[in-house]
């Protein structure tokens, strides 16, 4: 009997101490994980602003897919500028805005490398509609300079990201 009590109380000693060298390792793997995050959060302060840009383009993305949305259902425009009595070249470009912001913002939201790219193609897309074909949207330069402002601060932001990683 007493050797089965030592064996026992042997173990119950080794459970301790394992539970104790457990909690000191789980405490420094916590405190390593605090540092770590903290020296991270400073790397990656540029592609934290690329994050909340990209962001920021899904909201108005998605402002101006539903616009073109209701431009095409009649919720927005009087009797006169009703989708049906527009040019086709007018409807045509309303539809693909209003399809391709919408799959942009959904992009850009997720951060991902395609939400970018199509969010790209809208920026393009809609400031070349804008100066070379000025008779769909009415050419307005506004819209182009806002829209080079938007593609020129998002290549700076995605340069200064790119520059935080190591190659």
């Amino acid at each position: 009997m007493s050797e089965i009590s030592t064996r026992d109380a042997a173990r119950d000693g080794a459970s301790a101490r394992d539970a104790v060298r457990d909690n000191a390792r789980d405490n420094a793997m916590s405190v390593a994980a605090i540092s770590s995050e903290r020296a991270q959060s400073d790397d990656n302060v540029w592609t934290r602003r690329l994050v909340l840009f990209l962001r920021v383009m899904a909201l108005l993305s998605i402002l101006k897919g539903l616009y073109h949305w209701a431009q095409v259902t009649g919720f927005v425009g009087g009797e006169d500028e009703a989708f049906e009595n527009q040019a086709m070249a007018w409807q045509a470009a309303t539809v693909y805005f209003a399809v391709i912001e919408l799959v942009a913002a959904v992009g850009l939201w997720l951060a991902t490398p395609w939400g970018a790219v199509v969010w790209l193609t809208t920026v393009v897309s809609m400031a070349v509609i804008e100066l070379m074909f000025p008779g769909i949207y009415g050419g307005s330069l506004i819209v182009v300079g806002v829209e080079a402002f938007m593609l020129a601060a998002y290549l700076a932001l995605a340069w200064m990201a790119a520059r935080e990683r190591p190659p």
